[in-house]
């Protein structure tokens, strides 16, 4: 925005010096009327267009989160481990596929970024014992991640637009077929799923579909995401919405010199730094898969995923029984804090009161925050009566 706004205070202190000095230069402003209706249609398609396509980027990442919660969970707790040595390989096996979706996610993440190589930090340890296209481009090519000179980021920090780096640049330069990564991950998951099957360890139908759908699933945010990074605004949009707004902050300083004088020079930096940004904002973000400040956080998000799959890994199947009997188990928490061993001497009706008495009491602390507080049934049932209770239930 430097290079535009500096361009735009220069001009607009020519046409004052000029209209002052040689000849008046001033229009009629019923062009601001005009062109401004035309410029606010073409902005707003832009910015709208622009952020639909980072919505939907974040809504795709959100979904691949939510489908590697589901597929890690299945794996884990569902996939049953073998007996003796077998179970050490069926645990071994299952932090692998664990390790597959942390791999999709960070090979999604290089991929919309055109980073078709294993060598990064983040992916190479979970990938190099797969055999993938990417992995024997890498071995042929032996690439080095590009680097950005001092003259080009300062073009890039200035806007100008032949300063950017082509984000394609490794992808052109790749001698051998860098293939799909992500694909090729999610190929070697479902072939661990059949294995899984075919050795019994997920037994259940409903399981086998749950895990199945959820690998669709994750192809689908691959390909919806695919989508989004090579179907940019067509190119004649982009240079009309440009060229529109373009000849309207041209056109403001003629408008403005009549009624504003000098004053017209930073009414028109001010105007056109308003009315650029918005074209400049929709550049940003219309692609947000970048390294830019405002691109999604990918980063973040594979570091999430990762985090997620070590919690789940990180205990076994929970002994359902013991952790429901525990004497720290306050079934009936906030309205009392005994535990399940105390409540399991009493009768259901007793529990079935009290639990009605919790309802009761979350709605009335909701509605009627003012209202004296209910007594518990426990406090004025005899004992008697409970054990009658008991008998009826």
């Amino acid at each position: 925005m430097i290079i535009p706004l500096t361009f735009m205070g220069g001009w607009a202190t020519a046409i004052r010096i000029i209209s002052w000095k040689v000849y008046p230069l001033a229009v009629n402003t019923v062009l601001l009327t005009v062109l401004g209706f035309v410029v606010g249609l073409a902005l707003s398609f832009r910015s709208t267009t622009a952020y639909e396509r980072y919505n939907e980027g974040r809504k795709y990442w959100s979904q691949l989160s939510l489908c590697a919660h589901n597929l890690g969970r299945v794996i884990w707790i569902h996939g049953t481990e073998r007996e003796g040595d077998l179970g050490r390989q069926d645990l071994l096996a299952k932090v692998t596929a664990l390790n597959y979706i942390v791999a999709f996610a960070v090979a999604m993440k290089h991929k919309l970024r055109f980073e078709p190589y294993t060598m990064y930090d983040d992916i190479a340890g979970l990938v190099d014992h797969l055999d993938t296209f990417a992995k024997e481009a890498t071995e042929k090519d032996q690439p080095n991640p590009p680097r950005v000179g001092r003259l080009k980021a300062t073009g890039e920090y200035l806007g100008v637009s032949f300063a950017k780096s082509n984000p394609q640049k490794l992808l052109k330069k790749a001698s051998a077929p860098v293939g799909n990564l992500p694909l090729e991950i999610l190929s070697y998951l479902a072939s661990y799923i059949d294995d899984m099957i075919e050795n019994g360890q997920l037994k259940v139908p409903m399981q086998q579909t749950l895990a199945y759908n959820n690998m669709a699933a994750m192809n689908d945010v691959l390909t919806g995401c695919d989508r989004i990074s090579h179907t940019p605004l067509p190119l004649a949009y982009s240079i009309a919405i440009s060229q529109i707004t373009w000849i309207y902050v041209i056109m403001l300083p003629f408008q403005l010199e009549a009624a504003l004088k000098w004053i017209a020079i930073p009414a028109t930096i001010i105007a056109s730094y308003i009315i650029l940004s918005f074209v400049h904002i929709g550049s940003e973000i219309e692609d947000p898969f970048g390294y830019g400040v405002n691109d999604l956080p990918l980063d973040s998000y594979c570091h999430e995923i990762a985090a997620d799959m070590s919690i789940i890994s990180s205990r076994r199947k929970a002994d359902t029984d013991n952790v429901v009997k525990s004497g720290n188990n306050r079934v009936l928490f906030p309205l009392s804090n005994l535990a399940y061993p105390v409540w399991e001497t009493r009768s259901q009706r007793v529990i079935r009161d009290e639990l009605k008495f919790k309802a009761e009491t979350i709605m009335r602390s909701k509605y009627s925050p003012n209202a004296a507080p209910a007594t518990s049934p426990q406090q004025v049932m005899p004992v008697a009566a409970e054990q009658k209770g008991d008998k009826a239930v």
